[in-house]
C-alpha cells in the first residue's frame, strides 16, 4: 500500500536556544542534519511547529511568521536577525538527483 521513499538513521548534532524579545518567549530547536540537502530543520516549542531553514530562507518573514506564530513582519525580522548566526549558508550545489 505505501511505497518506501527513504529510511535513513543519522546521528544529529541539536541546539536548544530559549531568548526574551520585547515581552515574547522563544524556545526553538535547532537539528543540525545532512538531509533536507543541509538545511536545519528548526522547531518551535510553544507553537509546536517546525520547518527547514537556511540562512536565506529566514530573510523572508512569513517563513517565520508561520513558525512562530508571530503578528508581524517585524517581529519576523527580528527573529530572523537573531536566527541567522546559528543557521548555514544555502548549498550552491543542490540537486535532486
Amino acid at each position: 500500500m505505501f511505497e518506501k521513499l527513504y529510511d535513513d538513521h543519522e546521528n544529529v548534532r541539536v541546539r536548544f536556544v530559549g531568548f526574551i524579545a520585547n515581552d515574547v518567549r522563544y524556545d526553538i530547536g535547532i537539528v543540525y542534519t545532512n538531509m533536507f540537502f543541509g538545511k536545519p530543520l528548526v522547531i518551535c516549542m510553544q507553537s509546536r511547529q517546525c520547518i527547514v531553514l537556511d540562512r536565506q530562507d529566514v530573510s523572508y518573514p512569513n517563513q517565520l511568521k508561520f513558525l512562530c506564530k508571530l503578528k508581524s513582519d517585524e517581529e519576523a525580522m527580528k527573529l530572523a536577525d537573531y536566527l541567522a548566526d546559528w543557521l548555514p549558508h544555502p548549498r550552491m550545489e543542490e540537486s535532486y538527483e
